[in-house]
């Protein structure tokens, strides 16, 4: 296994020498005016490495050298490698390109690749592409831009091989070697009746291991999985995750087949929709999907403050509860030493708790039926964390720190330590369900908020321990 994993590792570096060798040898001949050659260089290269290319030329040359080297690819390929570049750089070149030309490559690009591009353009540069298409693919096109951002319909290509109930596997065949090359997979093909209600799938496997007299209504699979026009993106990656697919298929609401949506968009949408649970597990509101450096500081401050700001607010409870037992932390100043101890152990321990239940819950492993085992199964973790940690506690505490009344110190804070780490577990368990009932997306009860609220919370244990054993106190 070891040999395995060092060999893929050399593959892969293996991978990125010969790719930076590529890039500087195309900027190189590029600044040298050695257009053909550039051409022949970046030509060789695949959609999504020419892509990066053309990033790094851009930046490196200038953008009119960059469209030089963009416009001498055919136009197949051009379409291919402008459907991988972000919005900025697709504006860039829209900028310096004819309407003609923007239109062959729309005309070029598969059909939900054009869909995604369209959707990041202004609206004059769309009415552009849509005053090239004919009227049946403007119509095609405005159906699909209708449909809501993030959701299946914004996804789907009608881009798929569609059969008849009542053909043969010959017919089949005959069918899929005309259209095959235009649709986005033939591995699947979708079956449906004369209404263009959804009947089932028959896979191409069935399709060439039959004889071809075969009716196709014998190999139909009726029991299907599919999604609505209008399920939210993050249904339809559960789905793929969940089954395995490479291709879905989406019904309307009289399940009619409107489109098919394919593994490698769903694997931008699971990216997606990662990044935004872990922006606001790191408490970043309102994040898009531009790259660090892309994004201006301006708009950095503004996803990041709303949510500073809130945990500031439920941070001066802490900072209230401590200033209420301010006597008794004059009288045994000790005590505050070990304050920062608890209140971050109950703080890591209800992450802990919250990023597991949250992973869960994106996963479909936890569902709220599952809320007391979850509150069970946290209890008993915790008793087991506390007990640990806080005899480990205890010991540093009186051979180490020795501070005075040792005893009363430690068992102070090592009981402050057990309920903490109980209350934090539980707390971290619990709240991301809460949210999810309530709507209310889970990641948001993660690190910061937990940590501001166990460190309430475990000030009041603390103190309120503290006044009950240092009773001559109080």
């Amino acid at each position: 296994m070891g040999d395995q994993t060092e060999a893929a590792s050399t593959g892969q570096t293996d991978l990125e020498s010969a790719f930076e060798e590529n890039k500087n040898r195309i900027l190189g001949l590029m600044n040298a005016k050695k257009y053909i050659h550039a051409r022949d260089e970046f030509m060789a290269l695949n959609e999504v490495d020419a892509a990066e290319v053309f990033g790094e030329a851009e930046a490196e040359l200038g953008i009119e050298m960059a469209v030089i080297l963009f416009r001498m690819l055919p136009k197949d390929a051009s379409a291919e490698v402008f459907s991988r570049l972000d919005s900025d750089d697709q504006l860039a070149i829209i900028d310096k390109i004819t309407d003609r030309e923007l239109g062959t490559i729309m005309q070029e690009m598969d059909f939900d690749d054009m869909i995604d591009v369209l959707e990041e353009l202004p609206a004059t540069v769309v009415d552009k592409v849509l005053a090239k298409s004919t009227p049946g693919e403007r119509k095609l096109i405005n159906t699909f831009l209708n449909y809501p951002e993030n959701s299946a319909g914004s996804l789907m290509t009608p881009d798929y091989i569609e059969l008849k109930k009542d053909w043969t596997v010959g017919d089949a065949l005959v069918h899929i070697k005309k259209v095959g090359m235009d649709s986005e997979t033939v591995y699947t093909c979708y079956v449906k009746d004369w209404g263009r209600k959804l009947l089932g799938i028959v896979s191409l496997r069935n399709l060439v291991t039959y004889d071809e007299t075969t009716p196709i209504a014998d190999l139909i699979v009726e029991d299907i999985v599919y999604v609505g026009v209008y399920d939210d993106q993050e249904k339809v990656s559960e789905a793929f995750t969940r089954y395995g697919f490479l291709a879905i298929p989406v019904v309307d609401n009289e399940h009619r087949l409107v489109g098919i949506i394919t593994v490698d968009d769903i694997l931008d949408v699971i990216e997606e929709e990662t990044t935004e649970d872990i922006e606001r597990m790191g408490g970043v509101i309102g994040a898009d999907d531009r790259e660090y450096l892309d994004t201006g500081v301006f708009r950095h401050y503004r996803n990041r403050f709303p949510w500073l700001i809130l945990l500031m607010c439920s941070a001066m409870l802490t900072g209230l509860v401590i200033a209420h037992y301010e006597l008794l932390l004059s009288d045994v100043v000790s005590l505050a030493m070990y304050l920062p101890l608890l209140m971050g152990t109950g703080g890591n321990s209800g992450s802990q708790a919250s990023t597991l239940i949250i992973r869960g819950l994106a996963l479909g492993e936890i569902e709220m039926k599952d809320a007391p085992r979850v509150l069970w199964k946290e209890f008993r973790v915790s008793l087991l964390l506390g007990a640990s940690l806080s005899a480990i506690n205890f010991c540093k505490i009186i051979f180490i720190d020795r501070p005075e009344n040792a005893l009363f110190v430690g068992l102070t804070v090592c009981c402050a330590q057990v309920l903490v780490i109980c209350l934090a577990k539980c707390i971290g368990g619990m709240l991301p369900l809460l949210a999810k009932r309530v709507g209310i997306d889970p990641a948001l009860m993660a690190a910061p908020f937990i940590s501001t609220l166990t460190d309430t919370f475990a000030c009041l244990i603390y103190f309120n321990l503290a006044a009950i054993f240092f009773t001559r106190l109080v």
